[in-house]
């Protein structure tokens, strides 16, 4: 790979492993030390999801407008500040309104990465993102683990870190990414697709199956709400909680070799790699429901692993192959539009359904929920069949 790719895979990692100090344990400081609720918790995830949103198709802006270099210094130091702020104060108020913004300012950074690796590397193809998406694993892997061990010795120590992450990235990205040439006009916001849909069976088809997308993943951040705050209850420490994220990260990474037989055999069935990869997810889901142990906690991790493993990329190759030529930016885009929304609506759901049931039974409900997304994925097709449209095969 190029140079460039690499120092771009570097920058990931360090982002990644930074956000890491927070993300796996936002819940648990919320509820444990701060004392609230886990739906008045799921309601600030929600507002950081929502300005992630927002973070989003304006970092996509701006790289339309000033270009890769200049979008992500802008969410870097924005990133920063909130971080300070953090650091000297992380009490209720100001933990609201700092969360929100670092929901915002990472928004805008992660447009860049992908377009400008895309940019610097057009003929890595599909390698190209591989690489970023490796990268962010890989931080998820070690990440989670550094996180625990500094929130056991201190839960405020976690902020310090994050900062200090922040600040590697905003070097690495000003002494290297600065001389990168990034074409703005090569990034397709979703803010400039304003041409209309002209084929509208792939659009119809595309919404259609990101129902269930969007249900699959709001069933999936409760790893990140309602079962985290459950693991600790049930005894499971923070250094532990968090290594079972670095299980998941490493997983992804290293289990690529035992899903590779699977994939090549279902390689033009990209339904049925979501409904396995959805099968597995409920399964894992099921298990974690009666989980009162760290053992427990681990099979499902790795049960749910194996299921995102098969499931997430499926979803982003469908949108490939049903976006018309041209359309790739803009179906892409909402794909990870109905992730955001899922991320969103989780955590709140999540959180109110444990509060009025107990986690164990809002586990079940949210279970049932997702087993709902079956049932898009095998509708999506409807009107490809009666319109005679035919998905490109990549």
């Amino acid at each position: 790979m190029p140079r460039k790719v690499w120092l771009l895979i570097i920058g990931m990692f360090v982002n990644v492993i930074g956000n890491s100090f927070l993300w796996p344990l936002n819940t648990i400081y919320m509820h444990d030390y701060l004392g609230k609720s886990l739906s008045v918790a799921g309601l600030v995830l929600m507002a950081n999801a929502g300005a992630g949103v927002v973070g989003n198709l304006l970092g996509g802006f701006f790289f339309d407008k000033i270009g890769g270099y200049k979008s992500m210094m802008a969410g870097i130091l924005i990133s920063i500040a909130a971080l300070i702020g953090l650091v000297i104060d992380h009490s209720w108020g100001p933990y609201i309104v700092l969360l929100t913004v670092l929901g915002f300012s990472g928004g805008i950074i992660f447009p860049s990465f992908y377009a400008m690796v895309g940019t610097v590397w057009p003929e890595g193809g599909r390698r190209s993102f591989n690489s970023i998406y490796l990268a962010q694993n890989v931080g998820v892997a070690i990440g989670p683990a550094i996180a625990g061990f500094v929130a056991a010795f201190n839960i405020d120590f976690i902020f310090t870190a994050n900062l200090a992450f922040y600040v590697l990235f905003f070097f690495i990205a000003f002494f290297f990414y600065k001389q990168m040439s990034i074409a703005p006009e090569v990034h397709t916001s979703i803010l400039k697709e304003n041409t209309g849909i002209k084929k509208k069976a792939p659009f119809i088809a595309l919404l259609i199956v990101m129902i269930g997308y969007l249900l699959t993943w709001l069933v999936y951040s409760q790893w990140a709400t309602t079962i985290s705050t459950h693991a600790t209850s049930v005894g499971v420490t923070l250094s532990e909680y968090s290594f079972i994220w670095s299980i998941n990260g490493l997983l992804i990474v290293v289990g690529q070799p035992f899903i590779k037989p699977i994939i090549t055999r279902l390689e033009n069935k990209v339904k049925t790699q979501i409904l396995l990869g959805l099968s597995i997810l409920l399964v894992s889901f099921f298990v974690v429901s009666f989980a009162n142990t760290y053992n427990v906690f681990i099979i499902s991790m790795i049960i749910l692993t194996f299921g995102e493993m098969i499931a997430w990329p499926a979803f982003p190759t469908l949108a490939d192959q049903l976006a018309p030529r041209g359309k790739e930016g803009f179906y892409q885009g909402i794909v990870n539009s109905a992730a955001t929304v899922g991320k969103m609506i989780g955590p709140i759901a999540g959180g109110i359904l444990a509060d009025l049931y107990g986690v164990q039974i809002a586990l079940w409900i949210l279970t049932g929920l997702m087993s709902l997304a079956v049932i898009p994925t095998l509708l999506y097709d409807v009107p490809l069949k009666r319109s005679g449209y035919e998905p490109k095969s990549r």
